[in-house]
């Protein structure tokens, strides 16, 4: 009886060494393997086998990327607070088994190695901003996050890992700093838009007061030319009527009659549409028989002078 207990203690101690000399290795880890406290070897994923009591699997280690947010502060060149809130993505390195022991056994925990690297992005971001006054941050945070992975790339590398992204996810000052930062903006963007709205102004009334020339200059161009062409009328007029008169004088010349009744004819015509077209005005004529003989005589003279030539003879002075 005593050695069948015997017999069956061994074998579940046999199967319980076996038992635990099988080790899984989750897909996306590497196993760290230890032999009494000292770093042994690398597990690859999947199932290994292990020296039971002997050996023994400390820690696995993720090598797919890993994400971390961070938030710090830092002090700009002209003594303003600011807050920062970031993204890091990094992983290890490679598998290789001089790597994989760097990330398991350089820090403590993870725990230490997270607040290792937030101290690291912010010593850098740090560094960037002491050298930038407050309203100059805001619009700089590429240049910041690209300022921190240059610092940060060969320091995560003596660790065992690589950086694969840094991003700056929000840039956020005190309240009495953002307050003062919004009145300035917004005294700005008035000034802004006063000298848009007052090059509007000028724009528009230097507009207006060019239409206004052009409209004067086209109309002063307008007025000569209807001036010119009632002018060249007019002298088309009276060239017409002279050479009428002229051709209606020698024509009474010619048939024996007296340019006399030429000028007769014009002054009773004269008289006649005066009274038919006055629309009721009022016109004054001298009866006086010598003032009408002295009028015909000043007409045949202008006649004469239009039919020969030469300038006609002063007519004489009129009865007294």
């Amino acid at each position: 009886m005593t050695g069948t207990i015997t017999a069956v203690v061994l074998g579940l101690v046999v199967l319980l060494i076996i038992a635990t000399s099988f080790k899984t290795i989750d897909q996306a880890h590497v196993g760290v393997v230890t032999m009494f406290g000292k770093y042994r070897r690398v597990l690859s994923p999947g199932l290994n086998i292990v020296i039971p009591l002997i050996e023994k699997v400390n820690w696995k280690v993720p090598v797919q990327n890993q994400t971390n947010q961070l938030t710090f502060s830092a002090i700009t060149g002209d003594q303003a607070a600011v807050h920062f809130k970031a993204t890091i993505i990094f992983a290890v390195t490679d598998h290789q088994a001089e790597t994989i022991q760097l990330v398991a056994f350089k820090f403590i925990n993870p725990g230490a190695f997270t607040m290792a690297m937030t101290s690291a992005v912010e010593a850098a971001v740090r560094e960037f901003v002491a050298t930038k006054k407050q309203a100059e941050v805001l619009g700089l945070r590429t240049e910041i996050a690209s300022h921190a992975k240059n610092n940060l790339n060969e320091q995560l590398a003596s660790w065992g890992y690589s950086l694969i992204d840094l991003a700056i996810n929000d840039i956020a000052f005190d309240a009495e700093v953002m307050a003062s930062m919004s009145r300035v903006v917004a005294a700005t963007n008035a000034q802004t838009a006063a000298e848009f709205e007052g090059q509007a102004l000028l724009i528009t009334r230097t507009k207006q007061a060019e239409a206004e020339g052009a409209a004067i200059r086209i109309s002063a161009e307008n007025e000569a030319t209807a001036a010119r062409l009632r002018g060249e009328g007019l002298a088309g007029f009276r060239t017409a009527l002279s050479q009428g008169l002229t051709e209606s004088a020698r024509m009474l010349e010619d048939s024996g009659v007296g340019a006399g009744l030429l000028a007769f004819t014009l002054w009773t015509e004269t008289i006649l549409d005066a009274a038919k077209y006055g629309e009721g005005n009022t016109i004054f004529l001298d009866g006086n028989i010598v003032s009408m003989e002295d009028s015909l005589r000043r007409l045949q003279a202008i006649t004469k002078e239009n039919m020969m030539g030469d300038p006609a003879p002063p007519p004489p002075p009129p009865h007294l």
